[in-house]
């Protein structure tokens, strides 16, 4: 079990990015959160086995030919136990 904060660049607002993410890890059974930020940017944080979490963006940008992300920075996080779902936050 990993998790990984994501902060993301590219065409990642108003492209339904967010209820993509959730749709995404519900079926590669993740866990955590996405959000829009005010200058353009999503973060998110993300939960699961190392293959999934691996697979997560790809599997976004497969489900939605709007998203193109452009850039991705990423730092390991703790384990959030107990964590049962993901969200998309406003």
């Amino acid at each position: 079990m990993i998790r990984k904060y994501m902060l993301l660049s590219g065409r990642v607002q108003s492209v339904g990015f967010r209820y993509t993410a959730y749709k995404a890890a519900n079926r590669l059974h993740l866990t955590g959160w996405v959000r829009n930020l005010p200058d353009r940017r999503v973060e998110l944080e993300v939960q699961g086995d190392s293959g999934s979490v691996s697979r997560f963006l790809s599997r976004v940008e497969q489900m939605n030919p709007y998203i193109r992300i452009t850039e991705v920075q990423e730092e390991s996080r703790s384990v959030v136990e107990g964590e049962a779902s993901f969200t998309a936050l406003r």
